[in-house]
């Protein structure tokens, strides 16, 4: 006679018992370099920049000249972080002087080609902010140019260097899980910090572009580069959320041997949680915490065990580091950039695909956006 609840009928009695282990080497932390440390310059004097400066002088980087049009923003930027720096409300001046090597261009993204074209025409290389150009013709002529003169054009895309971002792209790269089929990517916070500013206010997709952009760039990471085939994207307003723009979303990203599925909940109050999960063929990667800024660990289930990976580090500071001593690396060491802008096409035909999508409610074929007519 049968028993209908053996648990045999399930396949739960073939349930692995693994052993833990001691957690692979992963570096994962921003390298700098030994003793390449040139004058920069930086273009931009906004909020965010405040973040851009606290990362250098924790590095210890070289900032010899800020230039904003708003004079008083400058003149704060420059007593608080670099005093002996150089104030100018005309970006050219800064870019005529010959001893400034490094251009960081920080500021909004409508007038940000021009400044890097500008900045790569007077011979600097340049780190520019997310996103590096809104029209994909024009990235495309920017990489271009930067490879005509010599010179290595980088993006802040700073998620790539928060501490478990960090850690899963080098863990895959390492290949310690194989090659990667499903990503998973669950976001609840608190994005009402935009209530009543117009900039955000006006974005109708404030969570797919503004946000998940990072999210939409360290997905190519784990995915070496590969262009999905397909992208499917909604976005949801819901009764009583406290800004316009959707606060919900959702993302499915079709790749030959993959799928990747994030979901971006950007109104929770209460009970913030963040998890990333990659699962490859030789085994599982998974971050979790309630602070996008910082996780405690990386649990990795491997062919050999279970291991627990502890985490130093947020992403504010590791961030903004990475992303400036990457270009710096690789500046010293004639290479291109990991975070360089050629390298930043795909995520940013994946996020215009995923709007399009979010706004037609049908698949979209990523590069089949060439450009984002507002924002």
């Amino acid at each position: 006679m049968s028993d209908d609840n053996n648990d045999d009928d399930y396949g739960l009695s073939a349930v692995k018992k693994t052993s833990t282990i001691p957690a692979p080497e992963v570096a994962y932390k921003p390298r700098k370099p030994k003793t390449y440390n040139p004058p920069i310059g930086l273009i931009g004097a906004g909020g965010i920049t405040g973040s851009h400066l606290t990362a250098y002088k924790a590095l210890g980087l070289n900032v010899v000249a800020i230039a904003d049009l708003n004079r008083e923003n400058t003149e704060k930027k420059q007593a608080e972080f670099y005093p002996e720096a150089t104030i100018y409300t005309d970006h050219r001046e800064l870019l005529a002087r010959d001893d400034i090597e490094v251009v960081d261009v920080a500021t909004h993204v409508n007038v940000r080609p021009q400044l890097v074209r500008d900045a790569l025409e007077a011979g600097k290389h340049v780190l520019s902010q997310k996103p590096f150009a809104t029209d994909l013709a024009e990235g495309r002529a920017l990489v271009e140019l930067a490879k005509e003169k010599n010179l290595r054009l980088a993006v802040n895309h700073n998620g790539r260097w928060a501490p478990h971002f960090s850690y899963l792209r080098n863990a895959i790269a390492q290949g310690l899980i194989g090659e990667v089929n499903s990503v998973n990517c669950v976001c609840h916070w608190d994005h009402t910090w935009v209530k009543g500013l117009p900039a955000f206010e006006s974005m109708q997709h404030v969570i797919l572009y503004d946000f998940s952009i990072h999210w939409f760039d360290i997905v190519t990471c784990f995915m070496s580069g590969e262009r999905p085939k397909r992208v499917f994207a909604t976005a949801q307003r819901f009764e009583g959320q406290v800004f316009a723009p959707p606060s919900i979303a959702s993302v499915i990203m079709e790749y030959e041997n993959a799928q990747v599925c994030m979901q971006f909940h950007g109104h929770v109050l209460h009970g913030e949680e963040d998890t990333t999960t990659v699962n490859g063929t030789r085994g599982t990667l998974r971050s979790r915490g309630a602070s996008l800024n910082a996780q405690p660990q990386i649990e990795l289930y491997l062919e050999d065990g279970i291991a627990t990976a502890p985490l130093e580090g947020h992403w504010f500071d590791y961030g903004f580091q990475g992303t400036m001593a990457e270009l710096l690396c690789a500046i010293d060491e004639n290479r291109e950039p990991s975070n360089s802008a050629a390298s930043n096409l795909v995520a940013l035909e994946t996020c215009f695909a995923a709007m399009k999508s979010a706004d037609t409610g049908q698949p979209v074929v990523p590069g089949s956006v060439q450009k984002l007519e507002s924002y």
